[in-house]
């Protein structure tokens, strides 16, 4: 069977690669290897959501936490781009997680944590934000749980950003996060992609 990325050790042999970012004015490199996410190139969905959070007007300042940050194109970005805020990047694949510590050295980033967690397992903070490209390959155990107890991991009038695609599950994603949190917006629909938004009222 294939490895997959959210696997913890993966074993595939070594295939580096640089892919790159640019975005509102940041451009961003990074080194990837088999056994990861999205090796071949930044996945769009997470462009969409970088787009869309950095477009918000009301985005959060403080601590943030890029939840399942593979090589960490979504949480260098957003510490590059909020150079104020300290930006926590967990992931349950060691390998994405020794890339993404040398991509932050390459990239000149150190307003980051990064270290290793399934879903919230090693997070003690609670942060003014959120991020998620949940892993849908590891089945709706865990994206839910990504979602759902992002609730007990938030500040008051803090914010999760998630983004799904509309036949992958962005439809019961929104669900929960209403259920969870009592409120939920589409912030934006780009190429099939659902970027979402809730925000855990004081």
């Amino acid at each position: 069977m294939e490895e997959q990325y959210f696997t913890q050790a993966p074993t595939s042999e070594h295939h580096y690669q640089e892919v790159s970012l640019d975005l509102n004015d940041v451009h961003l490199t990074f080194k990837t290897d088999n056994g990861v996410f999205s090796k071949n190139r930044i996945d769009y969905g997470s462009l969409a959501l970088l787009k869309a959070i950095t477009k918000s007007a009301d985005f959060v300042s403080g601590i943030l936490l890029d939840l399942g940050t593979g090589y960490g194109p979504m949480g260098l970005y957003l510490a590059k781009t909020f150079p104020d805020h300290l930006v926590h990047m967990v992931d349950v694949n060691e390998r994405s997680l020794q890339l993404a510590k040398e991509n932050a050295k390459t990239n000149q980033i150190d307003n980051i944590k990064i270290y290793e967690s399934s879903c919230y397992d090693n997070v003690e903070e609670k942060f003014a934000g959120i991020a998620t490209n949940p892993p849908i390959r590891a089945g709706k155990t865990i994206v839910s749980t990504m979602l759902k107890d992002a609730f007990d991991h938030l500040v008051p009038g803090g914010q999760l950003w998630a983004v799904l695609q509309k036949k992958q599950g962005a439809p019961s994603a929104k669900k929960l996060m209403q259920a969870t949190f009592g409120n939920v917006k589409v912030v934006a629909k780009d190429k099939g992609y659902y970027i979402l938004q809730s925000v855990k009222e004081a």
